[in-house]
């Protein structure tokens, strides 16, 4: 690799909104990156489905093909 072309791999912390934070390595400035979800937190990884009917849908697709 030339050298002075590549940015900085510098440890970096990151947050999320649920409260979970952990040390990584990153090229991000700031040494702190701030993320919406992760795997603390996310359905996938915590087994725990949040159905949310933001505008009726689930409720309009039940009475349009009859399930109850």
């Amino acid at each position: 690799m030339r050298e002075g072309i590549h940015p900085k791999y510098e440890a970096v912390t990151l947050k999320c909104h649920c409260g979970n934070t952990f040390e990584t390595r990153s090229t991000a400035k700031g040494g702190e990156i701030s993320t919406e979800i992760c795997s603390a937190c996310h359905p996938f990884f915590t087994g725990k489905q949040k159905l949310i009917d933001t505008a009726g849908r689930i409720e309009r697709f039940r009475r349009k093909y009859g399930q109850k």
